[in-house]
């Protein structure tokens, strides 16, 4: 039976990093918050490897500046190591100017970190859109290989609802690597990661996943450490930012444990390496 492999990454920021909690935790006071990142990012680590499964994991430049030993770990276990920026700045609210000198950084700090070179970029809160799509450009200039940014769905933060849902190339040679969406008849629904992970049932990601597989489709499953992190701090954030950010994150571990043992998983640039580029041709495993 051909089983279609899946794109399993992590977007390695913390609790208080997240677009939700801009307001609240500024950048200028990132210091002052209890870092959370190192302790939650070594769970997933040891999550993976009883699964022996390698995934991408998308660094913030700001982690990665500071704990260089997790970035070390991530790549000893095999992992592929991407950018996901320096400090979490949405990519529409940045000059091409601004957004390849943040775009340095984080390659900066990353790097010499994990031995290795950074190939893929993932944009803070999927904000490569269709007035920052110049941003793709910048990243294959700057060296990159592939991007997985784009979201193929329309929402308030992000989304260019016309974006092909399989791997394409976007600019001759750079790949774009598109989150998962459904399409149910006029309407597409995102699944497979981060909030939609934990707020849908977890049999609803399985028939998503199925769903998408049966179309030799990869899903692509995103979670961040701090979604394995229920005792987390509480920030006094707006209603619907607590519910997005705090619920079922005791249900994060095991529900990942479970897909693990019943879906085939690769990192990314795995997957871009063995796919043909051709629509009906998708990366399978036999």
């Amino acid at each position: 039976m051909v089983q279609v492999v899946n794109a399993l990454s992590f977007d390695i920021e913390d609790y208080f990093q997240v677009s939700n909690f801009e307001a609240l935790a500024p950048f200028e006071r990132w210091e002052r918050f209890e870092p959370r990142v190192e302790e939650n990012t070594r769970k997933i680590l040891d999550l993976l490897a009883v699964h022996g499964v390698q995934a991408t994991f998308f660094i913030l430049g700001w982690v990665a500046e500071r704990f260089p030993g997790l970035v070390k770990a991530i790549a000893a276990g095999g992992h592929e190591i991407g950018t996901h920026g320096y400090r979490h700045r949405l990519v529409y609210t940045l000059t091409p100017d601004q957004f390849r000198e943040d775009l340095r950084r984080s390659i900066g700090w990353i790097e010499p970190a994990a031995g290795k070179k950074v190939q893929g970029h993932r944009a803070p809160s999927f904000s490569i859109t269709e007035k920052s799509l110049w941003a793709v450009d910048v990243l294959k200039e700057e060296g990159l290989r592939y991007d997985s940014s784009i979201f193929p769905v329309r929402h308030p933060r992000y989304g260019i609802p016309g974006t092909p849902p399989q791997p394409h190339e976007i600019r001759p040679g750079f790949w774009e690597f598109p989150m998962s969406a459904l399409k149910l008849g006029r309407f597409k629904l995102p699944i497979a990661g981060g909030g939609y992970f934990r707020l849908y049932p977890y049999r609803m990601t399985r028939w998503g996943i199925r769903r998408l597989n049966r179309r030799a489709l990869p899903a692509v499953v995103y979670l961040h450490p701090w979604e394995f992190d229920p005792d987390q701090p509480r920030l006094e954030a707006s209603l619907q930012a607590r519910f997005r950010h705090y619920t079922n994150l005791r249900k994060t571990a095991g529900r990942l444990d479970r897909l693990l043992g019943e879906f085939s998983f690769a990192p990314l640039g795995a997957i871009l390496e063995n796919y043909s580029g051709r629509l009906e041709n998708h990366w399978v495993r036999r």
